[in-house]
Formats: structure tokens, sequence, C-alpha cells
């Protein structure tokens, strides 16, 4: 799952907590400036379907850390042409 526009001070750790009040997290990924290790605002969150759903019905547009949330399904691209 894709989650933007969040607090550049928000840590893996702060988000994966503040997640896993609605289903177990498998994963938390910020994605950060390579040259500054900056937060871009924006990451990706690994859970089960069920909670991932649950997550995007009811945290979509709420407040987390000062910033409303973006919450969208993560899209998986490839640099493969030979692959969908």
């Amino acid at each position: 799952m894709y989650i933007g526009n969040l607090n550049y001070r928000v840590k893996e750790e702060d988000l994966g907590q503040f997640l896993s009040a609605y289903g177990t997290v498998s994963s938390v990924k910020i994605i950060r400036d390579r040259e500054t290790g900056k937060s871009k605002g924006y990451g990706f969150v690994e859970m089960d379907d069920q909670s991932a759903a649950k997550i995007l019905d009811e945290l979509n547009g709420t407040e987390f850390a000062g910033r409303q949330l973006v919450l969208k399904h993560a899209v998986i691209k490839s640099n493969n042409p030979n692959r969908p």
C-alpha cells in the first residue's frame, strides 16, 4: 500500500506502530533521498489484504503527525518489457 503526504520527521517505526492498531504490519519503507537521506514524504506498507482494505477505507484523509494521509493501493512497476 502507498502512503503519501507523510510528515518528513515520521520514522518507519512510528508509522508501523500507528498502523499496527489496524492489523499486522509486515513491512514499512519510507522513501528517502539518496544524497541527503531525508524523507521524501511517502512510503510503502505491506499488510494482509483484509487489514490493508480496512486502512484504505478508514485512514485515507485522516491526520497523522500533523498531515492528512493519502493512501492508495500500490502499483508494482516492472522495468522488464516482457513482464506484465
